[in-house]
């Protein structure tokens, strides 16, 4: 486990890699490399991420016990995948982020979407989806206290987080159809993945007001029992 011991450089770390490095990368794989490489382009997004993740801890036996469970949690996610219709992979990252940190939250996020398109396929998409579920992992984390205390502003995060996504895979719909950015095409992948980001919204709010407290009560403990 790599602990980073120069305060600066992890506070320097956690703001980079998650809002330049990774969206840098994403645009790397998608517009200079047009898609090709996309399987390296998600192990770098992959690194960068247990970059993130080690620079929010000071203590290598800390560190340690926290991976287990953002370990857990990503199996979690991982599984949640295969079920039809209604999916909680947000729902399990917001979580994550709020009980563990928006570190673990952003990990969370992004190796979910790298190991399970193992099974659903890799593409150039792949770091798309890794950046926005990560995203949405780390700003949980960072609002934490506000969406333990007050389930309005957790589902209306909830609402935001499943449009958020949706928009963003709409941002690689449009690119891989056109070869580059066109504004007109990308109203109308809104407009046709309407449906798709209803369920998006339905899901996270279901899996939230059903996952929230347990899942809340369980991390908690084990925080106070092993110090993380």
């Amino acid at each position: 486990m790599i602990v980073i011991k120069n305060q600066k450089f992890r506070h320097l770390l956690r703001w980079m890699i998650p809002f330049i490095d990774i969206p840098l990368l994403t645009f790397l794989g998608s517009v200079i490399l047009k898609g090709e490489y996309y399987l390296p382009v998600a192990f770098a997004g992959a690194f960068l991420s247990l970059i993130l993740f080690a620079s929010g801890f000071e203590k290598k036996k800390t560190g340690t016990r926290r991976i287990v469970i953002v370990s857990v949690m990503t199996a979690l996610c991982f599984t949640g995948r295969f079920i039809p219709l209604l999916k909680p992979m947000i729902a399990l990252t917001i979580i994550t982020a709020v009980w563990l940190g928006r570190e673990s939250g952003f990990l969370t996020g992004s190796l979910s979407a790298v190991l399970s398109n193992f099974y659903f396929g890799q593409g150039p998409w792949t770091i798309f989806q890794m950046l926005t579920w990560g995203l949405i992992g780390y700003f949980a984390g960072i609002f934490a206290e506000p969406l333990k205390n007050n389930r309005i502003i957790l589902f209306s995060y909830g609402i935001i987080s499943g449009i958020f996504y949706s928009f963003s895979m709409d941002i690689w719909t449009v690119l891989w159809y056109a070869k580059g950015f066109d504004w007109g095409l990308y109203r109308s992948a809104l407009v046709t993945a309407i449906p798709y980001t209803i369920s998006y919204v339905v899901s996270n709010l279901v899996f939230l007001s059903l996952l929230m407290k347990p899942f809340g009560e369980k991390l908690e403990r084990i925080k106070i029992k092993y110090g993380i």
